[in-house]
């Protein structure tokens, strides 16, 4: 239905003049908008939604929306509402949680306005028609760019479009590069969403430049941090144990696509995932020095990023938990120590990382092997500080005399400073520092009583002698623990010590031990396999000399006292607000919320302590939205580092999308969005007709389109939404038995890997056949894989003669599972067996149970097509009655709203785990008592005579005896 439209102005906030140029666009026709990141998205879906909100009584849905972004509109909307005094607007409504019950929703959806959904909830609302697509205004989808064919809202969009013609629909995304992948990406998503038209704004678009640029700009102060020394050197030596790995990953993988396997590609945050995808389909075969370095490559991006972000004792900290995690057990003959700890650029990366922090005499000690280099007896404290550090401290200097200089009064701003970082972790490091930087060590003063203590003095010596004395506390107790374990370990072995020579992890004489491969990482070569990889070794003596020089001076006990003492002591009778021009805010980058912090602080002076191209742009959005507003911006970043490379990498990959999608969308003809609904009669005819009909009888064909019944816990794979684009009618139920039911006797159980070989383990599959069994006369397993990834289930293990196949898993004669305790678990850890012999036991217990393998949802959804050929269509009503024990055949009304309404009293899940684990509790009672009940309180109230309507007497009597046994042994 179109919007109603209202003689009330709208007043919308769009200052700058491509705003106003998208929501013209916007309000004339439907179109998929890709905007730049930081031009503002959110701001404009806010002022769009708003006139929708104020000119009638419209049902516009939001899908896509996160929380936060759905606290976003809300607000935004609210803010509107207060400035226009709409009287029709009523703001946003969210339904997302599965406290709204199905009376609930079904009011909202009459009530109409702005809307935010989530999609699982919202694709069962729409094919239960507890909301009818016609009665929908429009719709508003974010995140365009994960609009997949197989994603939930593809399949909203095509429940929508198919029945609502009327309809507006508006499609947002700030990510191009998403739509640059594969063949004729743009136009492939354009047939996802059912639109003929994209619009494409980039950062150098005529209209973008000309607003953020014709006005006065913001004053940005590009300042490049050279790297001391040795982070330099530390960052050499990571990326040339990257290069040396990405280099092995090619000798063992010929035969891949190795264009992109480079040096300046394994800068980017999905490097190792994309390498991870392209051998997902050989996983099986690959070596396991392969999937090593594949998982190394990760480790060495982390320590590209913490040597930037990291001091140099935290940094030393996260190497020794690096080796600390590659590190064999103790007591244990096995190692996995990745390939590229055993190169000679990892010893440099070590041992410079650590001469950062403290260093001693070694002297002839350097002629020793580097597996037992150690220091003298004096350790000296070296503490080096971040270089970005003593430019923050300048800067803060420079802001405070230009502020003394230029008042604040002369602008719109406050006097607060900004500071913008990547994360928390780096924002608790300069709140640290910067309430230390001012300190003076006790033995300064001591020693130079003349030394300027003017601001141009900082340092962040307190800091890191702090951050010394809490690393080496915890590398002493971390030793500790070791030889702890190495003692017990030694003990274990003594106790064991009259066992034969070749039983302790020797090969006997006459067997030779096989040796794979040449060795292709040389420095490896004269390791010893178990040996721990070292650089220098620091005697306890040593770390308690040390401890003891680095003890607390009296300034910084009183600086710590200071800290430690609340600031609101004493305060009773007086409160006041901090002044915003004495004010320092350090906040990590977040996204579209930095919009709401420039919009609320008005910061005049913005520090980003780590580059952003994003938020960059915002500032320019800001500045040129508030011409009264003066910014300053100051651009911190390493000259020649991998945070340098990663930025400029960051805004050419997205120009180079828009060019791509631009070059597409010049090239690309008209698309067309095909709708089944809108097909010729005559092929809507074809489309029904069984043509397979035996003995040369008469085509016969159906009246309607085949249906399905699902259970709604599979609306969370893909499964569904390809049924429904087969033209099959898709029918969401609470099933107790089965997740899929083609036919009256067709029943199916879909399992992925993951999910088959957990259920095999615990027995639930078990128990899932057994009532297929009970109720349908063709119960089917689908078993589920992914053709690009492989998969192999465990290896036959080796079973002596005169197993027992049904006892020692714990079935009965019938081929029933058993839960008794003597049976055995299917998940004992001490009776281990593969997932290939568990599946055997299942068809063996259940003959009838059929198996389909299939490769992707693609290829189920043609199975369920061809299995449903020439056959009745089921009920969906008698699907949800089998297992429940309850006679459904005098509900009346819409069948569809009858099940939808026993689906969500049935939707919290957690109370039925914990139902299933009460003795006595049956798949067929746990039903009964869900719908018969309010929650576990009322159950466990209950007494036999109580339950016996829903359980029967036998299980009521042992529920009982369970609830009501004491927790007290004896």
């Amino acid at each position: 239905m179109p919007p109603e439209r209202s003689n009330v102005p709208v007043k919308l906030s769009l200052p700058l003049q491509y705003q106003q140029d998208i929501f013209t666009e916007l309000r004339q026709e439907d179109e998929l908008v890709v905007l730049a990141r930081g031009l503002g998205l959110l701001h404009l879906i806010t002022n769009l939604l708003h006139f929708y909100d104020a000119v009638g009584n419209n049902l516009v849905l939001v899908v896509g929306a996160d929380e936060r972004e759905n606290e976003w509109i809300g607000e935004a909307l609210a803010e509107h509402y207060a400035t226009s005094k709409a009287p029709l607007a009523r703001g946003l409504k969210v339904i997302n949680t599965e406290k709204a019950t199905v009376p609930m929703r079904e009011r909202i959806y009459a009530q109409g306005g702005i809307l935010s959904v989530t999609s699982r909830i919202l694709v069962v609302d729409l094919l239960s028609k507890l909301l009818d697509p016609e009665k929908v205004t429009g719709m508003v989808v974010l995140h365009a760019d994960k609009v997949v064919a197989t994603s939930l809202e593809a399949f909203i969009i095509r429940i929508y479009r198919q029945t609502n013609k009327r309809g507006f629909f508006k499609a947002f995304s700030d990510s191009p590069e998403p739509f640059t992948t594969g063949f004729a990406p743009l136009a492939n998503m354009l047939r996802n969403l059912f639109l003929r038209k994209a619009s494409l704004w980039p950062r150098f678009h005529v209209a973008v430049a000309e607003s953020l640029e014709g006005h006065r700009k913001a004053e940005v102060i590009e300042l490049e941090v050279p790297m001391s020394d040795k982070m330099r050197e530390i960052q050499n030596a990571v990326l040339e144990c990257v290069e040396i790995s990405i280099s092995e990953l090619r000798k063992s993988n010929t035969g891949l696509d190795m264009e992109e396997w480079t040096l300046d590609s394994a800068l980017h945050r999905n490097f190792d995932i994309s390498i991870r995808r392209q051998l997902d389909p050989i996983w099986h075969r690959v070596s396991f020095r392969t999937r090593q370095i594949v998982s190394d490559l990760g480790d060495l991006r982390a320590i590209l990023h913490a040597l930037l972000t990291y001091d140099a004792v935290s940094f030393v900290k996260y190497l020794d938990t690096i080796v600390a995690a590659h590190s064999p057990p103790s007591g244990s003959n096995k190692h996995n120590y990745s390939p590229w700890l055993f190169l000679d650029a990892a010893h440099v990366l070590f041992q410079t990382a650590k001469s950062r922090v403290y260093q001693g005499k070694i002297g002839n000690d350097l002629a020793r092997p580097s597996s037992s280099i150690t220091f003298s007896s004096e350790l000296d404290p070296v503490l080096e500080e971040l270089p970005k550090w003593n430019v923050l401290a300048e800067v803060l200097g420079e802001i405070e005399h230009d502020a003394y200089l230029h008042p604040t009064n002369l602008d719109e701003s406050n006097g607060t400073i900004l500071i913008m970082c990547n994360d928390q972790r780096t924002g608790r490091q300069l709140r640290e520092y910067i309430g230390t930087m001012h300190a003076r060590l006790a033995h300064r003063l001591e020693s130079k009583e003349d030394e300027d203590l003017s601001d141009d003095n900082r340092s962040a010596e307190v800091l890191m002698r702090r951050r010394l004395r809490d690393y080496l506390n915890w590398k002493r107790s971390l030793s500790n623990v070791n030889r702890n374990l190495s003692a017990t370990s030694e003990d274990g072995k003594s106790q064991q010590s009259s066992t034969p020579p070749q039983q302790q992890g020797r090969p006997p004489p006459n067997k030779r031990r096989r040796v794979r491969g040449g060795g292709a990482i040389s420095s490896a070569a004269g390791r010893v396999p178990n040996a721990s990889v070292q650089t220098e070794v620091e005697q306890p003596g040593q770390v308690a000399n040390l401890l003891e020089e680095l003890q607390p001076t009296e300034v910084e006990e009183m600086q710590k006292e200071e800290v430690v003492l609340d600031e609101l002591q004493g305060m009773d009778d007086f409160y006041e607000l901090y002044d915003m021009n004495d004010l320092v805010m350090i906040h990590p980058y977040d996204g579209d919320m930095d919009e709401h912090i420039l919009e609320e602080v008005r910061p005049r002076y913005i520090i980003m302590y780590e580059p952003d191209p994003a938020f960059i742009r915002r500032v320019e959005v800001y500045r040129s939205s508030h011409l009264g507003r003066n910014v300053k911006v100051y651009f911190m970043y390493y000259g020649g580092s991998v945070e340098e490379q990663r930025y400029l990498s960051a805004v050419r990959r997205e120009k180079d999308s828009f060019t791509k999608l631009i070059k597409e969308k010049g090239n690309m003809a008209v698309t067309l969005t095909h709708d089944k609904s809108a097909e010729d009669p005559q092929e809507q005819f074809l489309r029904t007709v069984n043509t397979r009909i035996a003995g040369g009888g008469r085509l016969a064909a159906t009246a309607s389109p085949p249906r399905a019944v699902v259970d709604v816990r599979e609306f969370r794979s893909a499964l569904p939404s390809l049924l429904h684009g087969n033209n099959m009618i898709v029918i969401p139920c609470q099933l107790t038995v089965g997740d899929y039911i083609l036919t009256p006797d067709i029943c199916v159980e879909r399992k992925s890997i993951r999910d088959l070989i957990t259920s095999l383990r615990n027995g639930r599959l078990y128990n899932q056949a057994e009532t297929m069994l009970q109720h349908y006369k063709n119960p089917l397993l689908l078993i589920e894989f992914d053709q690009n990834k492989s998969f192999t289930f465990d290896s036959f293990a080796s079973i002596s003669a005169g197993t027992n196949f049904f006892t020692d898993y714990g079935f009965s004669s019938t081929g029933a599972a058993t839960t008794s305790a003597s049976s055995g678990s299917l998940a004992n850890p001490s009776n281990p067996k593969s997932a290939q012999h568990l599946l055997v036991l299942l068809t063996l217990a259940f003959p009838r149970l059929k198996i389909i393998w299939s490769s992707s949802p693609y290829q189920t959804a043609e199975i369920f097509a061809e299995l449903k050929k020439n056959a009745p269509e089921p009920d969906p009503l008698r699907a949800v009655q089998i297992g429940l024990d309850m006679d459904l055949s005098a509900s009346s009304g819409d069948n569809m709203m009858a099940v939808a309404g026993i689906e969500h009293r049935t939707f919290n899940l957690l109370p039925q785990d914990m139902l299933r684990a009460v003795p006595g509790v049956t798949p067929q009672s746990l039903e009964r008592l869900i719908l018969e009940t309010e929650n576990i309180s009322d159950i466990a109230n209950m007494d036999i005579d109580q339950l016996d309507p829903l359980v029967g007497k036998e299980a009521a009597r042992k529920m009982v005896g369970f609830f009501r046994k004491s927790v007290f042994d004896g």
